[in-house]
């Protein structure tokens, strides 16, 4: 998050560190679409240009930031591919997901996962089953089309829409598992617009006939959705009127794994 302007010699004074401002300069190049010039990245983060030049050059030393001196601009380096390569193989969205999950369906009684969007497609990463509830198809590892889970349209509904206009260009990205559907792009549209509205998403046997699930995106430190909870129950044991109830918990749930993944 961009900080409220300060006054130079705030800016510079031994009491901030300089860490600090290598990590906005990181957080901020891997949030563009392309290399930037540093005199951008001075003004967005009001940082003096002779700072930004000092950090992007030890940056650049050690592989986190790669510099073009043609456009004279500066992008991610590979360093920072190899950390998010070692963030995925250390699975702490699981890892953090996971107890979390199972103290929410402690509270509820019913089956809870957690998924990522992956393109199209939302991956399950954790699945906690409630005793004496049904096997599900969402189970680790199964990936199924965003937007017939709950957890898709969760994810889905906080993104750009011409990032969903992109993941779903035409009638044949809308695939379908059950006699509900979602045919088209402004059906979509208009379901999203209600996950907006309402706070949380739910789908109703468009998975499974007689199963609904209702679920709420977890954001990350830049407001990106990093993963979304769901609850998944049968429909004749937990009758619509009852899923408001449901979600709420779910959104507590869903703010404390995203407390925990900011770190704080």
């Amino acid at each position: 998050m961009i900080q409220p302007a300060q006054h130079e010699t705030t800016r510079t004074s031994p009491g901030v560190p300089a860490a600090r401002q290598t990590l906005r300069i990181l957080q901020f190049l891997a949030r563009q679409r392309g290399p930037i010039a540093a005199t951008t990245i001075a003004t967005a983060l009001d940082l003096p240009r002779s700072t930004v030049y000092r950090l992007l050059g030890v940056l650049q030393e050690y592989g986190f930031v790669l510099h073009f001196p043609e456009a004279r601009r500066y992008g991610i380096g590979i360093a920072a591919f190899e950390m998010s390569s070692g963030f995925s193989r250390q699975e702490p969205l699981s890892r953090l997901g996971r107890p979390i999950l199972a103290n929410l369906v402690d509270k509820i009684g019913e089956s809870a996962h957690l998924a990522v969007l992956h393109g199209r497609d939302v991956i399950y990463l954790v699945e906690e089953r409630a005793p004496r509830r049904p096997a599900l198809v969402t189970e680790v590892g199964v990936r199924l089309p965003s937007h017939l889970t709950a957890s898709g349209r969760a994810l889905l509904a906080t993104l750009p829409k011409t990032q969903i206009r992109a993941l779903f260009p035409d009638a044949t990205a809308f695939a379908q598992r059950t006699s509900a559907r979602i045919p088209n792009y402004s059906t979509l549209t208009r379901v999203l617009a209600e996950v907006r509205a309402r706070g949380y998403a739910a789908e109703d046997g468009d998975v499974t006939d007689g199963i609904a699930s209702v679920a709420v995106a977890v954001r990350d430190h830049a407001g990106w959705p990093a993963a979304g909870i769901a609850v998944t129950f049968s429909r004749e044991t937990v009758p619509p009127e009852r899923w408001p109830d449901i979600a709420e918990e779910v959104q507590r749930y869903a703010a404390e794994l995203s407390r925990r993944i900011r770190g704080i």
